[in-house]
């Protein structure tokens, strides 16, 4: 079934249930003339009538469309199979999914009030506008699937030439994986292994911030010794330091491992790719991401422009 929009939707108050109308322009900010439309990641919502009609069944109700406060309401779209950061194109209009479901406002939210439950904490896909244009029903909806590509890089001559397994590269990329496993992200990873060389290094990392890559992760040559060059590469590439989360890691292990003082691992912002140069021990990488995790989804969207 072709992808298609069945209704578009806007209401002048949050929290109340929108009105069909005969068609909506999608601005800079979200919708024009709806209330949700604003800065940040939920300009533009949509829903299915697929799970509309799902949910009307196991409450025994009947609803219309927009009736949960979607500005799309969508027919042959399968919402469960849309992703973060994937691509909504209708028309001229592209957006960017950047958030599935969403806080209940529970006794504030007027079909909670009346059904005792709502779809869109839950279901509710939401998207900043890429481009803007004219939306109607019946306009086709194309679905781009989109993945949040990452690079990990491993600095090692002797892994280079396949003389021992590199292990910190695979840590960071199960890191990876469990951070985003459970959640509605589209990642890859592509992981590379490459001598202690300053040249090859800067071209990789050149190479991934122009290809739009949103996230480099090095792994070795972050200490004080001959062959340690990945702090001295990588920092003059940085438009901005992050100096708080490398210096809250070494202060976190400085009473048991004084040794980790003497690490010179960096992170910043090119662009707005995130890179981050980490030890090359696992066990460090272990300690490295279990901070970096924290606060690594809020990055994304703050380098993008969408955090507030």
């Amino acid at each position: 079934m072709v992808a298609r929009v069945l209704s578009t939707n806007i209401s002048d108050r949050n929290g109340t249930k929108k009105r069909p109308v005969p068609a909506i322009t999608i601005a800079q900010h979200g919708v024009m003339g709806d209330a949700h439309a604003g800065p940040g990641l939920r300009q533009v919502s949509f829903l299915s009538r697929e799970l509309i009609e799902k949910f009307a069944r196991q409450s025994g109700k009947t609803y219309g469309w927009g009736d949960f406060a979607e500005n799309v309401t969508t027919a042959g779209l399968d919402l469960r199979e849309i992703a973060i950061p994937d691509r909504l194109r209708i028309a001229e209009a592209e957006m960017e999914v950047t958030q599935i479901g969403k806080a209940c406002h529970g006794s504030g939210c007027a079909i909670f009030q009346e059904a005792g439950a709502c779809i869109m904490p839950k279901e509710g896909v939401f998207c900043r506008v890429i481009q803007g244009g004219v939306v109607k029903p019946g306009d086709t909806i194309t679905h781009e699937k989109t993945p949040l590509r990452m690079r990990v890089i491993t600095l090692s001559d002797r892994a280079s030439r396949g003389e021992y397994e590199d292990l910190s590269g695979p840590a960071i990329c199960r890191s990876l994986d469990a951070l985003f496993g459970g959640r509605r992200y589209r990642v890859e990873i592509q992981r590379t292994v490459i001598p202690d060389d300053a040249v090859r290094l800067k071209e990789e990392v050149l190479t991934s911030c122009a290809s739009g890559v949103s996230a480099i992760f090095s792994t070795g040559g972050t200490g004080i010794g001959p062959k340690d060059i990945t702090t001295d590469v990588v920092q003059p590439l940085l438009d901005k330091q992050l100096p708080g989360l490398m210096e809250y890691v070494r202060l976190k292990h400085a009473d048991r491992n004084p040794a980790v003082l003497l690490s010179r691992s960096i992170a910043g912002v090119r662009g707005q790719t995130l890179i981050f140069a980490l030890p090359g021990s696992p066990k460090a990488v272990a300690e490295y991401m279990e901070v970096i995790e924290s606060v690594l989804i809020h990055a994304f969207a703050m380098v993008r422009g969408d955090a507030h």
